[in-house]
């Protein structure tokens, strides 16, 4: 049986979760589900996104991955399912998925048309779930949907190059639960711009010159531990969905901040790395 895996901005707080859960054992009381997140900014496309790209690919081929994020059904938001790298993705078409397509060509998406047998205010539960359990049970997108061949794009989500200044231009994407702040440049298109070359980053008002393997990379291990002086300091590096991050070791809201606090950064601001030539 396959796996079911819920991503949805619906919070701990209310029912929509459990609901959600409740229709699918309704279905099938053998399949497993398993949650990835469920407090996803309200509406944030572009975290949802983020989540989902880094979370799937450790599941099981043939898992079907249930998005709810801004899945109110409208003429500019229809629903779609799609099959990718193996993988089966249940979502609105608002550019939740084209952050995967621009590095993994679909091998088929449908837009869903059985809403004119449900009638709804809560597609989730009463499409999404529907359109799961189908496919968990065998059967085809065709069945759901006609084949479409283009998503809705989000915009600002690649990187580019400024040939002129000779950097790469980014954006955050995401904030994390420490505060750490993620740019949508990825340690291959970096490599690929940087060729050896020494860089600078800038993100406001600091500048970073180097990218640590790990976060403790920064901590001077040769120093006595009570005499060291690391937490709350600044970095950068490629975190495990190869992404770069700047970070602040060891980060606490509470007492030493982290780096979307102490350094103002948040969502869609730019990052910049500039390239020196020797």
């Amino acid at each position: 049986m396959a796996i079911i895996t819920l991503t949805t901005d619906f919070g701990e707080k209310d029912y929509f979760a459990g609901a959600i859960k409740g229709a699918i054992y309704s279905e099938l009381p053998n399949i497993e589900i398993v949650d990835i997140s469920h407090t996803v900014s309200p509406f944030n496309i572009l975290e949802a996104a983020y989540i989902i790209q880094n979370a799937y690919s450790s599941f099981p081929k043939g898992t079907i991955h249930v998005i709810g994020i801004d899945s109110e059904l409208n003429q500019e938001n229809k629903h779609i399912a799609m099959k990718l790298d193996d993988h089966y993705f249940i979502c609105a078409n608002n550019g939740i998925m084209s952050m995967i397509c621009s590095e993994i060509a679909p091998e088929k998406i449908v837009e869903i048309n059985i809403h004119d047998k449900i009638q709804t205010s809560f597609p989730v539960l009463d499409v999404f779930v529907k359109v799961a359990c189908h496919i968990a049970r065998g059967g085809t997108l065709e069945v759901i949907g006609k084949t479409i061949n283009e998503i809705k794009p989000i915009k600002n989500i690649l990187p580019y190059v400024n040939d002129e200044k000779n950097q790469i231009m980014g954006k955050i994407i995401y904030v994390d639960n420490y505060g750490n702040v993620v740019t949508n440049i990825k340690k291959s298109f970096f490599e690929t711009i940087q060729k050896g070359r020494a860089f600078e980053i800038y993100a406001r008002n600091y500048k970073f010159n180097t990218i640590y393997k790990k976060y403790s990379d920064i901590v001077n291990f040769e120093i006595p531990e009570g005499k060291r002086n690391d937490e709350g300091k600044g970095l950068v590096v490629f975190n495990s969905g190869n992404f770069l991050e700047i970070a602040v070791y060891k980060s606490n809201s509470a007492t030493v901040g982290s780096a979307s606090s102490l350094m103002g950064l948040g969502l869609m601001d730019t990052v910049s790395v500039k390239f020196i030539n020797e």
